[in-house]
């Protein structure tokens, strides 16, 4: 299960990123299966794996999504939408005049808590995300904005259902732990 622990310590979220889905089986070799019989033929239709049995089957997230082109696209995606929708309007307003250092960062940070390459703490050190939230303010309906922008950014890019709703649980916790302000 993908998991944030924000309890972790005081100024900063546990961004390790676990995936319980199975370690991706062996292929079998053509010369070692059998062709099915005809009348076996549904069954082995049935046995073989579905694109998101094998999306599941990912190591990490970040695999499962798609690596670093489909984490360019949903962060891409989020931003211009935030642009776009008069509905993330105090959300966009938090962000200044412009997006591109927010979109990389983004970008970065999402590499490496899905469980890709580490790019934001290589740059940055941890992330200590609270801490670096704290100059904005964040209440419920920012909280809410965010983590719908990001759920219609990860449909948009086609995240796989079963991937979206786990990080739609972990986005909705740690916006909620990044509050630093009632309503």
């Amino acid at each position: 299960m993908t998991t944030i622990d924000p309890s972790s310590s005081q100024d900063s979220a546990s961004v390790s990123v676990s995936a319980s889905a199975p370690a991706p089986a062996a292929a079998p070799s053509a010369a070692s299966t059998p062709a099915p019989a005809p009348a076996d033929a549904a069954a082995q239709q049935q046995e073989q794996p579905q694109p998101e049995q094998q999306q599941q089957a990912a190591a990490t997230p970040f695999d499962w999504i798609g690596g670093e082109p489909a984490v360019r696209t949903l962060v891409d995606r989020f931003y211009d939408l935030m642009d776009l929708e008069p509905a993330y309007r105090e959300l966009r307003a938090a962000h200044g005049t412009t997006l591109a250092d927010a979109r990389d960062k983004l970008f970065w940070f999402l590499c490496g808590w899905l469980g890709g390459p580490d790019h934001y703490i290589e740059r940055f050190g941890h992330p200590r995300l609270r801490m670096r939230h704290m100059p904005f303010s964040i209440g419920i309906k920012e909280r809410d904005q965010w983590v719908a922008c990001m759920d219609q950014a990860m449909g948009e890019a086609g995240v796989p259902e079963a991937l979206r709703v786990r990080l739609r649980e972990s986005f909705m916790g740690t916006a909620d732990w990044m509050r630093n302000r009632g309503g």
